[in-house]
């Protein structure tokens, strides 16, 4: 897996630095390629320069490509180019794409990944024919530029990356439900992972059904979603800068799409930059925890968030067993779930300390970058372009390790995994 984003966002890279990439016509500089690259295959959606102004045609075309590339992943592309061709799948290959879909049964890789490819390009048509229609009708766009931009960021929506071609994100749209809800519904689907979306399609009549993946994923992502609303409908609600002059209505739409962008999109409708600093620490939070397993997204998701949650119960309860439902989690998953947060916490914590230091902003701002570029989401309070050299590869580092999961990461860089073949006395430590 690190190999092959490593691959993809070295070519985006190099078709970035093309003279014919700018509007300009100069060749960009490496940093920006390299971090705009980045981004778009990581699906984050942080950049150091205006995409709509200062990217071509051609250039916003390569970003496009890289976010759809980088949402469905790099061993799904390889696996349905290898169908394509060859007309077969060999066992190798159906297991990458067990791994990249989160799938329990070998024999079923094929078809997932063609269900896969299917259901995200009828998403993204969907909601690229209602931006078009809307754009058209409401914000007199011509045929060809409505349609350009409404597939531009059905793409960017569905695949959670937060790329937009407007200088301001979608704060001109900050009252418009149909655009504003669109893109919300397709953050949603896409961040909450294939294996979900199919199990919902397939049993949303009988959650009594639904496996334990599917039952956490939901219902955290509804009480992150409520519980997000409010906190932001509370702390912005007088704020001149951001929600102030909206009526009830709008800032309830304001509220609720401003809950769902740091599930690892990106896009904003009111000012980041104005928010209150409560208001960041909520979003800090919202991405960290991020989309659901196997989605569009990052952060360390939403299952691993449920996971701990269920963990610390059974905990404070003195249980030796973790269950979920009629379902007992398994020893493996624990220790996952505990190691892919430990592991996120200390990388943000990192490099916000690196980043205290090269830059004079203060530690509020920092901490939102440094989740942000950790999550995949693409918020920012406006510090990104401002960033030194040495930050922004560092960022790149952060999108990077974000995207393809600490764990998976740790796991690419061991020789292999070591069998002790007998065990140590047993003590007990005191935790706490």
């Amino acid at each position: 897996m690190a190999t092959g984003f490593g691959s993809v966002v070295l070519i985006g890279t190099v078709l970035l630095t093309l003279p014919i990439a700018t509007t300009s016509g100069e060749s960009a500089g490496w940093v920006s390629a390299l971090f705009t690259a980045t981004s778009a295959v990581c699906v984050t959606g942080l950049v150091i320069v205006d995409t709509g102004a200062y990217w071509s045609s051609f250039g916003e075309g390569v970003i496009a490509g890289l976010v759809q590339v980088g949402g469905l992943g790099i061993m799904m592309m390889a696996t349905l180019f290898t169908m394509l061709v060859s007309g077969r799948m060999g066992l190798r290959v159906r297991l990458m794409a067990q791994a990249q879909t989160s799938t329990l049964n070998v024999a079923d890789a094929r078809r997932v990944v063609r269900n896969v490819v299917i259901f995200s390009l009828v998403s993204e048509a969907i909601v690229a024919v209602i931006l078009t229609a809307r754009l058209m009708i409401k914000y007199d766009e011509s045929f060809g530029e409505a349609v350009y931009h409404g597939v531009f960021h059905a793409i960017s929506a569905f695949n959670n990356a937060g790329f937009a071609l407007w200088p301001d994100s979608l704060m001109g749209f900050v009252t418009d439900p149909w655009i504003c809800l669109t893109i919300a519904a397709a953050v949603i689907v896409g961040g909450l992972g294939f294996p979900v979306m199919f199990e919902l399609l397939r049993s949303w009549r009988r959650p009594s059904r639904w496996s334990v993946l599917t039952r956490v994923s939901v219902v955290v992502t509804v009480l992150l979603l409520s519980s997000g609303t409010l906190v932001f409908l509370m702390t912005e609600w007088r704020n001149p800068g951001t929600m102030g002059a909206l009526d009830d209505s709008e800032k309830l739409l304001a509220s609720f799409f401003t809950a769902v962008m740091p599930r690892s999109s990106g896009f904003n409708s009111i000012d980041v930059s104005q928010m209150a600093p409560s208001s960041w620490l909520a979003t800090d939070i919202l991405m960290f925890i991020g989309a659901g397993s196997a989605g569009t997204g990052g952060g360390i998701k939403v299952t691993t968030f449920g996971l701990l949650a269920f963990v610390i119960w059974a905990e404070l309860r003195g249980e030796s067993r973790v269950n979920v439902g009629h379902r007992r989690l398994t020893e493996s998953a624990q220790r996952q779930a505990v190691a892919i947060s430990a592991l996120g916490v200390a990388l943000v914590a990192v490099s916000t300390y690196v980043l205290l230091v090269l830059t004079p902003h203060s530690l509020d701002k920092v901490l939102f970058e440094a989740v942000s570029a950790f999550s995949t989401t693409g918020l920012s309070t406006g510090i990104t372009a401002d960033v030194p050299p040495a930050g922004h590869l560092l960022l790149v580092v952060l999108m990077f390790i974000g995207r393809i999961g600490p764990l998976t990461l740790g796991s690419a860089l061991a020789l292999k995994e070591r069998t002790r073949r007998y065990e140590l006395p047993e003590e007990r430590v005191i935790v706490g």
